[in-house]
């Protein structure tokens, strides 16, 4: 992960970790994390334009895009975005520190 988008998810991986959200590949290992997470990946069998990263914490449903430093989602990210959060997903675009903030207090607030 050495690409720009792939230190961002390195930094959006540690924070999921820091809160114990588990990754899905650690399935059947923990019963009492506070929640849980996908990589969604491109392939034949996938949707496009789903966030890098689709969970639950808590109880609540979250996405995060992952994007380099200064990048925006593309348009069939951003449709994907919209319809999640019309569902009332809790939607993050992480592009570095900063923006990284928003998903760590929204972790930080969830009940």
């Amino acid at each position: 992960m050495s690409t720009p988008e792939g230190r961002t998810k390195k930094l959006i991986y540690a924070l999921l970790a820091k809160y114990d959200i588990q990754s899905s590949t650690k399935a059947g290992t923990f019963t009492k994390a506070a929640g849980w997470w996908y990589p969604a990946v491109q392939g034949m069998m996938s949707v496009r334009g789903v966030p890098d990263v689709v969970g639950t914490f808590k109880g609540k449903f979250f996405a995060v895009e992952a994007k380099a430093p200064g990048k925006k989602p593309t348009g069939l990210q951003a449709l994907q975005i919209a319809a999640i959060a019309a569902s009332s997903g809790a939607v993050f675009v992480v592009d570095g520190e900063d923006s990284l903030k928003n998903f760590e207090d929204w972790l930080k607030e969830a009940k």
